[in-house]
């Protein structure tokens, strides 16, 4: 076993020489690679970790983008501090409960009026030009776990795409409550509750922008509320890399789509976000405004 093992490495190792001894491979249109990405491919993966590993044993060469990347404590080096980094990245990603992408969802569908202004995401404004909505029972919104959630329902009539800003606390796991105007599309209006298949979508907004942050009124270094938007599937965790510590903190989740901390400062903050399919991505020097959104600088990989 070992002989084999010693084998499927050299092999690893070789292929990343190849790869990294070509010259820059970076082929995103922005400069701001996914952190803790070293193959460039998107995601965190076991992977990053052998080719860093590699590197730091002096055994390959990298980019300068995949160096980039594998600082994920923004020193301008790439030493053992970011291999502990990357190895915890890759720890929260195998004790994070993940779904399962295209999963179809069944349940029965009705509608009412609500949803642009006021909904429990807190996601306003939101233009009824862009999109329809829906209200998401209790049981899938699993405190707010699925705000904003972009989704695929398909009734007897066709199929629509909604953006789930709202809550259904009297619905069964899998029933949906969409906006009026958009029920008939999948169904007759007369009949007022029809069943339902639905499954969670890659938001169309997010295909060429970075996730954003908004801050809840009254955040400061003593307080502070962070809301994602614009995320390309919905959120599963957040965090913030504690200054003093070196290492990434949890964030705990409000039912009303805020994370909320005592303890972040006054930034500017490192945020580490983990979807709900496992993907991570680490956002750097986002500054602590709360009169306006910030645009981040990453987005999940499809």
């Amino acid at each position: 076993m070992f002989r084999i093992r010693k084998t499927v490495a050299a092999i690893l190792i070789s292929a990343a020489y190849l790869i990294f001894s070509s010259g820059d491979v970076w082929s995103a249109e922005t400069d701001e690679p996914t952190m803790g990405d070293l193959d460039l491919d998107g995601s965190v993966t076991k992977s990053d970790a052998e080719i860093m590993l590699s590197y730091l044993q002096g055994k390959i060469e990298i980019s300068d983008s995949a160096g980039k990347s594998g600082d994920l404590n923004s020193d301008k080096q790439l030493n053992a501090v970011d291999f502990t980094l990357l190895k915890r990245i890759l720890l929260a990603q195998s004790t994070t409960h993940t779904d399962i992408k295209g999963e179809i969802h069944s349940g029965f569908a009705t509608f009412y009026g609500g949803g642009y202004e006021g909904g429990c995401a807190m996601l306003d404004p939101i233009s009824k030009d862009d999109y329809w909505i829906t209200a998401m029972n209790l049981p899938d919104w699993d405190c707010a776990r699925l705000a904003g959630a972009f989704l695929e329902v398909t009734g007897e009539l066709g199929t629509i795409q909604v953006l789930v800003t709202d809550l259904l606390p009297e619905g069964a796991k899998g029933d949906l409550d969409l906006y009026v105007d958009a029920f008939p599309l999948i169904a007759p209006a007369e009949k007022g509750k029809v069943p339902v298949t639905w499954k969670i979508i890659p938001l169309d907004s997010a295909e060429d922008a970075p996730v954003s942050y908004v801050y809840k009124e009254g955040s400061s270094e003593f307080w502070c509320g962070v809301q994602v938007r614009n995320h390309r599937y919905p959120i599963e965790k957040f965090e913030y890399l504690d200054a003093k510590s070196g290492e990434f903190v949890s964030v705990e989740r409000r039912n009303y789509n805020f994370f909320e901390s005592k303890d972040m400062g006054a930034g500017p903050f490192t945020f580490r976000i983990t979807d709900i399919y496992g993907s991570v991505i680490i956002d750097k020097n986002i500054p602590l405004t709360p009169d306006e959104m910030q645009i981040g600088h990453v987005q999940f990989p499809l």
